[in-house]
């Protein structure tokens, strides 16, 4: 599970929302040259080197987001003055200078896009040393050499001296350990110097290219499908006006507008307001195809996936329901752009009517014969394929998604808000083969009860807040002592999630866990 530390206060996490508000807005057009902030800001600590380096900064490759943290800390820390349009340039110039190819960030990606109800499956020694106090992906999503390595040990436990003394650590030599074997470990996982990251620099596309129209499909939780386009034009400096124009399957709206900016020539990072709500855009560009994640600015726990197509290249992005039963028929959409031709479902899937055809979206009519083989189904339009339909004839198992969970209690004269747990029902086969296979989200009756007979003792369900039962969406208690629990304790609690499908008359039921706890104190954009 991605962990966060509670140690600083308040003041520092408002820094670092503003800071992260900062980070996917453009710098102005009268921002100064990133070299001229460089000396006048950080030269005073950070002494010059050879062909223009500067000390410990040349000796690290980070993310936007990185980059971000590492200038925030030298503001909370060391006093360091800076606006926010020097602290916008700064990042920009380091993260395209000095950031990650895109094949470094592969597999801790969800730290950046806010995933953190991920369980991470790091080593247990990088797990135990790193991970108790923050995400291993924090560790994964930057490049020392060895010596750089060391000295983040020192700082370490300079700043914080409790840290020996702390679960995972007291019980070992933890300092010793960290130098003599966790620093050669990361600088040989995690060096400075990578052919990747130069091949990159020399093959990545200028910023120009992604100017145009995407088609995107997307998933949102507790609240289904949605698909759209959005256009991109060029605002100068690798910055872009967004305007997007969607809906979800049920014909709700999904609209708006904003500003994005591209880093390291592949990170993109966009500020949007979708229908009156401020939201995120974390996405990593790659050729013709943007993915990632969207999510309110205010709560992270509310994002929906998001994969787009640049209109113009040839690309099937997504079916629209991902299933059918046997022996049914119904409707799906094909999301994508480039699709000509009529689409193929494969065997046993039959095409009773186009009912609507364009380049970027194709709907039709299915029909699955009663004897259809279960299993997944390559659709392919064309010479297109890379979507998958699930034919079932019945529900074998149902997940609940995430598996486990966090949500945390909040407002109640807080000055945090609540962070919501959202959860998905996902359906699953079983092949002609007795192998499990995906299904996909089904809609479903939620409900929680009692994890363990000490949350029924200290009756968490009534105190720990409220499952809607028709989205899957729990919305926890207030924050602050609550003087109807034992001891005046507050309202956090150890919850079964429990989703209730219905297939043809029988109910399937799926399980979870939530555990509601305290605030979050501390935000960092890497967690």
């Amino acid at each position: 599970m991605i962990k966060r530390t509670l140690r600083a206060g308040t003041s520092s996490g408002l820094l670092a929302l503003a800071v992260c508000a900062a980070l996917h807005s453009p710098p102005s057009l009268a921002a100064r040259d990133a070299q001229a902030i460089l000396k006048e800001t950080c030269q005073g600590c950070h002494t010059p080197e050879a062909e223009g380096g500067l000390s410990r900064i040349s000796h690290q490759r980070k993310t936007p987001e990185g980059w971000l943290m590492s200038i925030a800390r030298m503001q909370i820390m060391h006093g360091v003055q800076i606006g926010d349009d020097d602290r916008r340039t700064l990042v920009k110039y380091l993260a395209d200078t000095q950031g990650l190819a895109p094949s470094e960030t592969e597999g801790v990606r969800y730290a950046l896009e806010r995933r953190l109800n991920t369980v991470e499956t790091f080593d247990v020694q990088t797990s135990q040393m790193c991970g108790r106090c923050h995400s291993g992906a924090r560790v994964a999503l930057q490049r020392r050499p060895a010596q750089e390595w060391e000295r983040l040990v020192h700082f370490h436990l300079g700043q914080w001296p409790s840290l020996e003394y702390q679960a995972l650590s007291r019980d070992r030599d933890w300092f010793d350990l960290a130098r003599k074997e966790m620093v050669p470990l990361l600088a040989k996982r995690y060096p400075l110097d990578n052919p990747a990251w130069a091949k990159w620099l020399a093959s990545a596309p200028k910023a120009e290219a992604l100017v145009g129209d995407w088609s995107f499909s997307g998933h949102l939780p507790g609240k289904g499908e949605l698909a759209g386009v959005m256009s991109v034009a060029a605002d100068g400096n690798d910055s872009f006006k967004v305007g997007i124009k969607g809906q979800y399957a049920d014909g709700s709206p999904f609209n708006g507008e904003g500003s994005a900016i591209l880093y390291s020539g592949y990170e993109w990072r966009g500020n949007v307001s979708i229908d009156g709500v401020p939201l995120r855009q974390v996405f990593a560009a790659q050729g013709n195809a943007l993915q990632g994640r969207m999510f309110e600015a205010e709560h992270d726990e509310r994002g929906l996936d998001f994969i787009a197509a640049k209109q113009g290249s040839s690309r099937l992005l997504a079916v629209q329901p991902g299933y059918l039963k046997a022996g049914s028929e119904a409707e799906v959409t094909l999301i994508g752009s480039g699709l000509s031709g009529t689409p193929s479902f494969g065997k046993g899937v039959q095409v009773v009517d186009v009912i609507e055809q364009g380049a970027n979206r194709i709907k039709v009519r299915l029909k699955a014969a009663a004897d259809a083989r279960p299993g997944l189904r390559n659709v392919t339009v064309g010479s297109l394929n890379g979507a998958t339909l699930a034919v079932y004839s019945q529900i074998a198992e149902v997940k609940v998604v995430p598996e486990f969970s966090v949500a945390r209690v909040g407002d109640g004269g807080s000055s945090t808000p609540k962070v919501q747990g959202r959860f998905d029902a996902e359906a699953w086969g079983k092949g002609a083969d007795g192998k499990p296979y995906r299904i996909g989200v089904f809609p479903a009756q939620w409900k929680v009860e009692p994890f363990d007979e000490r949350a029924r003792e200290d009756e968490d369900v009534k105190f720990a807040g409220q499952m809607q039962a028709d989205s899957g969406v729990f919305i926890p208690g207030d924050a602050g002592p609550n003087p109807q629990r034992k001891m005046s304790t507050n309202n956090a609690g150890n919850l079964k999630v429990i989703a209730a499908v219905d297939d043809a008359g029988k109910s399937l039921t799926g399980e979870g866990q939530l555990i509601v706890t305290v605030q979050r104190w501390n935000n960092p954009p890497i967690p």
